[in-house]
C-alpha cells in the first residue's frame, strides 16, 4: 500500500468517525494513532509523549484562553447590548439602518474576542430580537449576522491565526496585523452590499431621527470598547507586547469595563470562568489531536511525498489557487473551521515554499477559506449559532448568506492580484 493510499484512508476514517457522530479531537486523533501503527507498530507510540510536551508547551497558545475570557467577560456582562446599542444610534443614518449595526457590532466584537461563533452569539442575541419586531427582512437579517460573525476569525485578535502560527511558526503578531486591512475591506464590502440592498426596498422599515443627546449617549458605550481595541492592536503593532500580552492586559482592561459599564456579578464571572474552560478545552484537545495526526503523516513521510508529487504536477499559480478553492470549500462543507486548519496545514505548508507563497498572506487566505466554511451548509457553524437564537428556518439563513459568499470569493480574488493589501503592514511592523 502506497503513501497516498494510506493518506487517504486515514482521512477517510476521519470523515467516517465525524460522520458517525464522534467528537472532532477523537475522530482526528485516532486515524493518526492508526497510521502510526500501520507504519512501525507499537514502536511509533512512544514518541507520542514528546509530541504532546512539545506541542502543547506553547507560549503562543496560552493567548487562546486570555482572548476567550476577555469575549466571555464581556457577553455575560451584558456589554454586548451596549456595544449594539451603541452603534444601532451611530449608523442609524446609513442605509440599511439597523442590519448596517449587525456588520459594525460584528466588526468591533470581533476585535475584542477573535471567535467567529462568539461574536455571532453575541451581537445575533441582542439584533435578532429587535430585526424581528422591526420587521426587517428575515433573510438579510440571518445572513448579516452570520456573514458578520466570520469577521471574528478575520480581525485580530483571530483564535484561527494562532493556531496557523503556532502550527507554522510564523510570527502571530504579524498575522494579525496581515488580517486588520482585508478585514476592513471585508466589512466595508459587506455593508456597501446592505446599502444597495436597502436601496431597492422593501428589506429596512423607516428610522427616525437621532437627536445630539443620543448621540452623545451611543459614544459613551462604544468608546471604552474603541480604546480596549486600540490598546490591543496598537501595542501589538509598535512591538510592546506580544499577542499573549497583549491578550492578559486586554482581558485585564475588560474586566474593569465589565466592573464599571456593565452588570458584572460573582455568579457572571464564574460563568464566563466555567465556559472559557469549556471553549479552550476543545480547542485545545483538536490541536493536540491534530499535533499526533501531523506527527504521524511526519514519521511515514507524508509531507515530503505530497510536496514532490504537487510541485512534480507543474502546477501554474492559479491552478494550484483553484484546487486548494476546491479543497477548502469541499471540507468547509464537511468539517468544522479548526479542523479545516489543523488537518491541511502540516501537508500543505511544505509546498508553498515551492511556490514562492508568503506564509503570512498564506495566513490569511487560510483563514479566509475557514471563514466560507462557517457559513457553509450542512455543518458552517455561524449557520447553526443563528439558527439557535431566532424562530425563522435554517433554509432562511442558509439563502441569506450566499451574497456574502460571492462577496468574499471577490475579496479571495482581490487578494491574489494584490497581495500587498495583506502584505503592506506587517512590514510596517517594528
Amino acid at each position: 500500500m502506497t503513501l497516498a493510499l494510506q493518506l487517504i484512508g486515514s482521512f477517510g476514517i476521519f470523515l467516517v468517525l465525524l460522520a458517525a457522530g464522534m467528537a472532532v479531537p477523537f475522530a482526528i486523533a485516532v486515524p493518526g494513532v492508526i497510521y502510526l501503527l500501520m507504519q512501525n507498530g507499537l514502536v511509533a507510540l512512544k514518541g507520542i509523549g514528546l509530541v504532546t510536551w512539545g506541542s502543547m508547551n506553547s507560549f503562543t497558545l496560552t493567548a487562546i484562553p486570555l482572548f476567550v475570557l476577555m469575549a466571555e467577560l464581556m457577553q455575560r456582562s451584558g456589554l454586548s447590548f451596549r456595544i449594539y446599542r451603541g452603534l444601532a444610534k451611530i449608523v442609524s443614518r446609513l442605509p440599511g439602518g439597523l442590519l448596517q449595526t449587525n456588520i459594525v457590532g460584528c466588526a468591533l466584537f470581533a476585535s475584542i474576542s477573535g471567535s467567529s461563533v462568539a461574536t455571532a452569539a453575541s451581537i445575533g442575541g441582542v439584533a435578532l430580537p429587535q430585526l424581528v419586531q422591526r420587521q426587517y427582512d428575515r433573510r438579510l437579517s440571518a445572513g448579516s449576522l452570520a456573514a458578520g460573525g466570520t469577521l471574528g476569525i478575520l480581525l485580530p485578535p483571530s483564535i484561527a491565526m494562532i493556531i496557523y502560527g503556532s502550527f507554522t511558526e510564523t510570527s502571530v503578531a504579524k498575522l494579525f496585523m496581515a488580517g486588520v486591512i482585508p478585514g476592513v475591506v471585508l466589512t466595508l464590502m459587506f455593508m456597501a452590499y446592505i446599502a444597495v440592498r436597502a436601496q431597492w426596498g422593501g428589506v429596512v422599515p423607516r428610522h427616525h431621527a437621532v437627536n445630539a443627546e443620543s448621540w452623545l449617549s451611543a459614544l459613551a458605550d462604544v468608546v471604552p470598547f474603541a480604546l480596549l481595541i486600540g490598546a490591543i492592536i496598537g501595542s501589538i503593532y509598535a512591538g510592546w507586547a506580544t499577542p499573549t500580552e497583549a491578550a492578559s492586559g486586554g482581558c485585564l482592561f475588560a474586566f474593569l469595563l465589565c466592573l464599571i459599564w456593565g452588570d458584572l456579578t460573582w455568579t457572571s464571572f464564574k460563568e464566563a470562568m466555567h465556559r472559557t474552560v469549556q471553549i479552550c478545552g476543545n480547542l485545545l484537545f483538536i490541536i493536540y489531536a491534530a499535533y499526533i495526526y501531523a506527527y504521524a503523516i511526519g514519521v511515514a513521510g507524508v509531507g515530503e511525498s505530497v510536496t514532490a508529487w504537487l510541485v512534480g504536477l507543474h502546477l501554474s499559480h492559479f491552478e494550484f489557487f483553484a484546487a486548494l478553492f476546491v479543497l477548502y470549500t469541499v471540507l468547509g462543507c464537511l468539517v468544522e473551521s479548526i479542523g479545516m486548519i489543523v488537518i491541511t496545514v502540516p501537508l500543505i505548508y511544505p509546498v508553498l515554499s515551492s511556490y514562492g507563497i508568503d506564509p503570512i498572506w498564506f495566513g490569511v487566505i487560510l483563514v479566509m477559506y475557514v471563514e466560507l466554511g462557517q457559513i457553509s451548509p450542512p455543518i458552517g457553524i455561524n449557520l447553526f449559532v443563528i439558527q439557535s437564537i431566532w424562530d425563522g428556518e435554517l433554509s432562511d439563513v442558509v439563502m441569506g448568506t450566499i451574497p456574502f459568499h460571492i462577496i468574499m470569493f471577490v475579496l479571495l480574488f482581490i487578494l491574489t492580484l494584490f497581495p500587498q493589501l495583506a502584505l503592506w503592514l506587517p512590514s510596517q511592523m517594528q
